[in-house]
């Protein structure tokens, strides 16, 4: 099969921009040839890359995330199958691989790090130094994913040090989650404690929320990943250090439902930053070739000899994709997606009855109470993960502790989906839900099922009906409950992702115009308020956590 492809040709090495016409003839790209006009034409680059995502937070398996991401010019992703990993360990991580080579698009694994991420969580699974060491080794693992016990690295915890050995010795990158971490701790963490290392041994981070830390991880050698996703947003803090630190800046999602893919993907953030006025090759570097460079990908230059991988766009204003090549095929062109679909098996971990009213009741021991009556309540904060401690009132009545909606004070409950325990249960603030709940087995990151709401009838119906389907997403109201299922882990459908994308706009409309949420993306947001490495406040389903001091708020039995 022949394919002709006309376009002003961007080198980005070279910074320059030539009118060109490429012949690939079975994939291979035979012939570059210099045009005499470029005007009108549209722009050739390689394509765009996702330099640390969570494909499991699409709710999409691989396959389908595949069909939405060609669509933006995304010819690959630097994939974390932690979520799974930590619901169906090595099996799980085996699963997204075979899934990601059958779909025609470019997926670089890593290996998850922290499964479980805290020992403060049940999750569902366990991948000890062992399993890691012998994951590295595959060809289909390009890295040690983001190494979240950053406690562990500082005290050089034994089975800590063996994986990031193991990587050393397999010669593949490591991963950072490093939120907020400045000055020597910071230091002592992406150097591993070594004193005598030249450079950072954990090289990059996607969780900077500030200016001023990422220019020190930056002056420190480690590589920034901006990230814009669903729930985390920090390129408009973070993108003006792009100018002077162009090599070591890559872009990426991290954590992306369905619904953001209308408005694009990595193309996205490209044009932003092309229209704030930052330099263009300096925006592709970071987009195109620094994750090739850092992960050294197999992922060849436009060149005669070498594979057809990159995308057309219309222009720098829009980014609008017009064509996506990969593996030299065609994959989209004139707004068809030419992936192949792919029907996926059950792989999934739910061990759980029905809960009772009663195990969703807050009694007076459940939560502290001060002298004020105040108890201490995570306030979500909109489009970030980090979380504040507030002391809040809520209300008793009937010998239990309820909602109080005069301060934005409702009940946030996580339920173990591995076996039977005790419902964790705390207050949570800045959702501006006035009526309902809503709930989610995707629940970072043991993705046991995490639960908000006013009215103990609405959460109990919306817990239920994600035990009844094994997982998904759900939303209860006085007159109904609606669900998204999740068959897959109680993380991802085995459905398209057109539809899948229109069951979740239909739940997100449902929980800010029903439920009254405040917030861009509910789900999302609800998803992290487990997410114990992340400060400050977090519930897991052993109670709440302080994951600034690592520490429950309240001393449990664990």
């Amino acid at each position: 099969m022949q394919h002709i492809v006309k376009g002003n040709l961007v080198n980005i090495s070279l910074q320059t921009i030539t009118p060109s016409a490429i012949t690939i003839v079975d994939g291979i790209i035979q012939k570059i040839e210099t045009l005499p006009e470029g005007e009108g034409l549209p722009f050739i680059l390689p394509g765009f890359i996702d330099a640390h995502v969570h494909i499991e937070s699409s709710l999409l398996v691989p396959s389908e995330f595949a069909r939405l991401a060609v669509q933006h010019g995304t010819i690959a992703t630097i994939s974390d199958p932690h979520e799974i990993a930590n619901v169906c360990g090595v099996e799980g991580v085996r699963f997204m691989v075979e899934n990601g080579k059958a779909s025609g698009f470019n997926f670089f694994f890593g290996v998850p790090s922290c499964v479980p991420a805290t020992a403060f969580e049940t999750a569902g699974a366990s991948i000890q130094p062992a399993d890691v060491a012998a994951l590295l080794q595959s060809d289909d693992m390009y890295y040690l994913a983001e190494m979240m016990n950053f406690p562990g690295v500082w005290h050089k915890d034994a089975d800590v040090m063996q994986k990031l050995q193991a990587a050393i010795t397999a010669g593949k990158p490591i991963d950072g989650h490093a939120p907020g971490l400045r000055g020597q701790a910071m230091k002592q963490y992406f150097y591993a404690n070594e004193t005598n290392a030249s450079q950072p041994i954990i090289s990059t981070d996607h969780e900077c929320f500030s200016y001023e830390e990422a220019l020190e991880k930056l002056q420190a050698g480690v590589k920034i990943i901006i990230r814009e996703g669903s729930a985390a947003k920090n390129f408009e803090v973070l993108i003006s250090l792009l100018p002077d630190w162009s090599h070591q800046i890559m872009f990426c999602s991290d954590d992306k439902h369905p619904d953001s893919f209308d408005n694009g993907h990595i193309n996205q953030l490209c044009a932003r930053a092309v229209a704030l006025g930052y330099p263009l090759f300096a925006v592709l570097q970071a987009a195109c070739i620094n994750p090739i460079l850092h992960y050294r990908l197999p992922i060849p230059p436009i060149a005669e000899n070498e594979l057809a991988n990159f995308c057309v766009v219309n222009n720098f204003l829009q980014f609008c994709v017009i064509q996506t090549f990969i593996k030299g095929n065609c994959v989209f062109t004139k707004g068809e997606v030419l992936l192949p679909v792919i029907q996926v098996g059950a792989i999934n971990r739910f061990a759980i009855e029905p809960i009772k009213p009663v195990d969703i009741e807050f009694s007076k021991d459940d939560i502290i109470i001060n002298d004020a009556a105040e108890t201490p309540a995570i306030k979500a904060i909109d489009s970030q993960l980090i979380t504040e401690k507030h002391w809040l009132k809520p209300i008793w009545n009937n010998d239990a502790w309820h909602a109080n909606l005069a301060n934005d004070c409702i009940k946030l409950v996580v339920v173990n989906r591995y076996s039977k325990a005790p419902v964790a249960k705390a207050f949570i603030h800045g959702t501006g839900i006035k009526t309902g709940a809503m709930a989610s087995s995707v629940a970072h990151d043991s993705h046991n099922i995490i639960a908000m709401g006013v009215e103990d009838d609405c959460l109990l119906n919306a817990i239920n009906t994600l035990i009844a389907h094994k997982g998904g997403l759900a939303v209860a109201t006085k007159q109904e409950t609606q669900v998204l299922a999740l068959p897959v882990a109680g993380l991802m459908s085995n459905q398209p992702a057109e539809t899948v994308t229109e069951l979740y706009k239909t739940l997100d409309l449902l929980s800010k115009q029903q439920l009254g949420s405040t917030l861009q993306s509910p789900f999302m947001t609800l998803s992290f308020m487990a997410l114990l490495v992340i400060p400050a406040l977090k519930l897991s389903d052993k109670g709440l956590f302080d994951g600034a001091y690592f520490t429950f708020v309240k001393t449990v039995s664990v």
